[in-house]
């Protein structure tokens, strides 16, 4: 199959370009920038120049690319679909993947949250045989933005605050996603669907941290705190940065539970993912931070 990739020099999008090579696909991967074009030649795809803020570049990326399959690894929190769709459609490109985020479940007013939502509604009014997946928070490489982060940190420090250490979490590999991404491409019993895509089970968020702990040999202590004082200091640290790390919304995510039904995926895509201990193991070892 011929896939036409957008997001491929991201995190999830090398991996991805690695599989299907792989899995002995062809691919034509949509770069922005000679930085970009470089990345994803690397990674074994050929480059098309296009600008998702330009809806003719793209349409002229798509047609000339000459795809069997569109698999939209782009976020779709920046009000492009409508142009990755419509090109897609006037390209001729029947079959396409998308990936959006279980983060559109959050009860919080999100500013993403609505167009993420319109996004999906715009792929499933579309003509296109669309699958969209939602993967919770994924990680798994020192690229990842989440736990590559946290892994030095647990290292250093001899006692860690932990808001919200009861709420269930379900983190999800990267190269797990990579393999729901094609498996997707290529079943057409996905056609019409949407799986969300995580680890295996669920764990509380103090159990994530011991279990990332236990990856580089960490003695940290955990100490429960209340999760409102955090989302507080959060705030006036937002209003102090003009890059801050850390937002009051990611603080308020972790008063959620943020646990998925992944059987449709098992049924549909044959999706198996490792275990969290295994998955942050080998992140660890990634790191030279291996117990």
């Amino acid at each position: 199959m011929k896939l036409m990739v957008t997001g491929g020099s991201g995190f999830l999008g090398g991996y991805v370009l690695r599989e299907a090579a792989v899995r002995g696909h062809e691919t034509v991967a949509l770069a922005r920038s000679q930085t970009a074009a470089g990345a994803v030649t690397t990674l074994g795809a050929r480059p098309v120049f296009g600008d998702l803020s330009d809806a003719r570049s793209i349409v002229d990326a798509f047609t000339a690319a000459g795809c069997d399959a569109l698999v939209n690894l782009a976020s779709l929190g920046f009000g492009h679909a409508s142009v990755i769709i419509g090109s897609a459609e006037r390209a001729g490109i029947k079959r396409a993947v998308f990936v959006s985020t279980t983060a559109v479940t959050t009860t919080l007013p999100a500013s993403s949250k609505r167009v993420r939502l319109a996004a999906e509604e715009s792929i499933r009014g579309s003509g296109l045989d669309w699958t969209i997946l939602r993967p919770t928070m994924i990680y798994g490489d020192p690229g990842d933005r989440n736990l590559s982060r946290l892994l030095p940190l647990l290292r250093r420090v001899p006692v860690l605050p932990v808001p919200g250490g009861r709420h269930l979490q379900q983190p999800v590999h990267v190269a797990d996603v990579a393999d729901a991404v094609l498996a997707a491409a290529e079943s057409p019993g996905a056609f019409g669907h949407t799986y969300d895509v995580a680890g295996p089970e669920p764990l509380t968020f103090t159990d994530l941290l011991r279990t990332a702990a236990r990856a580089v040999a960490s003695r940290t202590r955990f100490v429960p705190v209340p999760v409102s004082p955090l989302i507080a200091a959060a705030r006036g640290y937002e209003l102090l940065s003009s890059n801050p790390r850390i937002r009051a919304e990611q603080v308020r995510r972790l008063a959620e539970d943020k646990a998925f039904a992944i059987d449709d995926a098992v049924r549909d895509l044959g999706y198996a993912p490792r275990s969290f201990a295994d998955g942050i193991r080998a992140e660890a070892a990634a790191m030279g931070l291996a117990a």
